[in-house]
């Protein structure tokens, strides 16, 4: 079964809400997109090599406000020639956090920002920053 470790539900419309699980016991990752009723976009196959097809990423400056401390987290991947960020980010100044995902065409750099809503948010995706699950990387999308 999938375990949830992240959940955001986005400003549509139609209620759309973005998952990223894990199988409980590690052996697949899955990213999904949808309705309660209707899973309009999973990626990958739930398999292994699922683990390879999604990348972490993450920047932390602590210090607080006076030092615009920040922490944003990223899990990102490419399919169809589209490309898929999933942010966890936080802000001291103005005490700011934000959830959502990205979407770039990457033919036409046309880039949709679905914006999440904080109080439905569940997990975080600083969960990957030391499990060794994901590939981590220091690239930053803001």
């Amino acid at each position: 079964s999938v375990q949830t470790w992240f959940r955001l539900c986005s400003q549509t419309k139609n209620g759309k809400t973005t998952i990223l699980g894990k199988e409980s016991s590690n052996k697949y990752i899955v990213y999904r997109f949808g309705t309660k009723n209707k899973i309009e976009f999973e990626y990958p196959e739930k398999n292994k090599d699922s683990w390879s097809k999604l990348t972490y990423s993450f920047y932390l400056r602590g210090g607080g406000v006076s030092n615009e401390g920040m922490d944003l987290n990223y899990i990102y991947f490419t399919n169809n020639n589209y490309q898929y960020i999933i942010y966890d980010t936080y802000f001291s100044a103005g005490n700011k956090a934000t959830t959502g995902i990205k979407i770039i065409d990457l033919a036409t750099k046309k880039t949709t920002n679905l914006t999440g809503k904080q109080k439905t948010k569940k997990g975080t995706l600083i969960n990957f920053r030391d499990n060794g699950l994901l590939t981590v990387t220091e690239e930053t999308f803001e």
